[in-house]
């Protein structure tokens, strides 16, 4: 796992600028977004579809229901499902698509300016800043888990962290050096702890379920 993550964060591969100024990534920065995009648009996917057949039945289970802590169906009938007056996951289903659309480009060998990775940099900064917040209402508002929507969750923290450590390691953000040669040989590390952060909360949250 380290070696791949590590040449996910190198500086070999495709990833030179072209004489308009815009910069390409390497196949494995491009297969880690089209992985986890992917992984997003499968979770939204199977979310939307449960979504669908809960709204036509009340009493339909989810088969990701499988305790009273793992339990989609509460959190598909919560009001933070619908942030913006719509499913989430139907946002999901855009954003992480696009995600596979950027990763897929790249491998074909599109290159892309500044501005472009700045706001794809700023697409991912939402979706971490979004799932964090689901994740604490999840916890501690709603009080169970989906299974899909952790899989979303651990998607997005990778794309962010490695989309923001692409940008910083490019000069594309600004970092000092020490930071750019950190994270070229270390980005694994953020995401690992953050994830690793989360499972911490969750294991907590529940401990006496757990060890019951």
């Amino acid at each position: 796992m380290t070696t791949t993550l590590d040449d996910v964060s190198s500086d070999s591969g495709h990833r030179e600028v072209s004489g308009k100024g815009a910069i390409g990534g390497s196949r494995a920065f491009a297969w880690l977004l089209v992985i986890t995009g992917a992984a997003g648009v499968v979770a939204a996917w199977v979310i939307t579809l449960d979504k669908f057949k809960l709204l036509e039945n009340p009493n339909f289970v989810p088969g990701c229901s499988l305790n009273p802590v793992v339990s989609c169906g509460n959190i598909m009938k919560s009001d933070q499902a619908a942030a913006f007056g719509f499913p989430n996951p139907m946002l999901g289903l855009v954003a992480y698509g696009i995600v596979v659309c950027v990763g897929m480009s790249i491998l074909a060998g599109a290159r892309f300016r500044r501005w472009y990775w700045l706001t794809f940099n700023a697409g991912t900064l939402f979706g971490v800043g979004f799932v964090s917040w689901l994740q604490f209402e999840s916890l501690y508002r709603i009080n169970s888990l989906c299974l899909w929507c952790c899989l979303a969750w651990v998607a997005t923290i990778l794309m962010f962290w490695y989309v923001t450590s692409f940008n910083l390691r490019k000069g594309l953000l600004p970092a000092p050096r020490w930071a750019k040669n950190l994270l070229s040989e270390f980005t694994w590390v953020l995401p690992v702890l953050h994830i690793g952060v989360i499972g911490m909360l969750i294991l907590t949250r529940w401990w006496d379920f757990w060890t019951s």
